[in-house]
């Protein structure tokens, strides 16, 4: 009697361990600190808190992320190299850094890839949009959450008019550190040279750079109208951003955790994007008004023939035309 009384409360106790186990796995706090390069007054900002709110409501406070602006955790490639070991950190990225990981994926940054945001969005869908993805994660440890962040569409800035790819000739216009960025604006006539985001104003105040590749969103925000007076509607690249963690990190969260963090990083970039969309041009006619001058005539069929040699460049070619071919284009 007493050893089947022993053995029973064992049993219990076991049970009941086990129970406080489950409980405690199901109870488990898990963090994300999300890094981005833009200032907390930006509409990407917002939209990453925003992001935040979501799936801390959806998971009853069971994942949190804390969003960190203007780059407070570090530059973009250390960053997305600590995401690789497994740290509970996210970064707002592009395929051109991508790109240095699944080649392939740099082609989403090509000029002129895409020019809407309803292509933008659509690109996710594709199948070999999804092998790169998978590529990324199962042998880079970087877990892509979503892509429907959508800068607009990026053009010249510079203290001169560019009207052409000839125009651009001789000028050191700032590009981020990825070999599509360089070859994007080197075939489109310019020097790149490669720059953070943060040293945009000094290296254009000290003459460092002679312009930069931006969208109208990222003027004013980082005072960049004071050393540059002049836009040229090139429209060479509409900029898609990548949300991503680390995959390590990813797959020990509950599924539906899992689910929240994804749906809702779709929700909340393409809100963000049509915001930016629609206040592109607000934003030009606050330029304007504070003084910088439209270059008119751009030869947008000049330019767009130039972007060609990039993808030459890097034997993109038949890479885009394969995704083209998807898209059915």
């Amino acid at each position: 009697m007493s050893k089947r009384l022993g053995a029973f409360l064992g049993a219990t106790a076991l049970t009941l361990i086990a129970g406080m186990g489950m409980a405690q796995a199901q109870t488990q706090k898990h963090i994300l600190r999300m890094n981005h390069v833009h200032s907390p007054v930006e509409a990407y900002h917002s939209a990453f808190q925003e992001w935040a709110k979501r799936v801390e409501e959806r998971t009853n406070g069971g994942l949190k992320i804390e969003v960190f602006h203007s780059a407070q955790l570090g530059n973009e490639e250390d960053i997305i190299e600590q995401i690789r070991q497994g740290a509970n950190i996210g970064q707002n990225t592009d395929a051109a850094r991508l790109g240095n990981y699944v080649r392939e994926i740099a082609v989403l940054n090509g000029p002129y890839f895409v020019e809407t945001l309803d292509e933008a969005f659509a690109l996710s869908k594709l199948d070999t949009v999804k092998k790169w993805k998978t590529e990324l994660a199962d042998k880079h440890g970087l877990q892509v959450v979503c892509f429907d962040f959508v800068q607009g569409k990026r053009h010249v800035f510079a203290n001169k008019p560019v009207r052409n790819p000839g125009e651009l000739s001789g000028l050191r216009i700032r590009t981020p550190p990825a070999p599509i960025w360089q070859e994007s604006v080197r075939a489109i006539g310019a020097a790149p040279t490669a720059m953070s985001f943060g040293d945009i104003y000094p290296g254009l105040q000290q003459r460092a750079v002679d312009g930069a590749e931006l969208t109208y969103a990222n003027i004013r925000p980082g005072n960049l109208q004071e050393v540059v007076r002049n836009v040229s509607e090139t429209g060479h690249i509409l900029l898609i951003n990548f949300e991503v963690v680390s995959a390590t990190w990813f797959k020990k969260l509950p599924a539906d955790y899992q689910t929240a963090l994804v749906e809702e990083c779709s929700a909340a970039g393409q809100k963000v994007s049509k915001v930016l969309a629609d206040a592109a041009e607000s934003e030009k006619a606050a330029l304007v008004k504070g003084g910088m001058k439209v270059t008119e005539n751009v030869d947008m069929e000049a330019f767009r023939k130039a972007g060609d040699a990039a993808y030459q460049a890097l034997g993109l070619t038949d890479v885009r035309a394969a995704i083209y071919k998807e898209m059915g284009r």
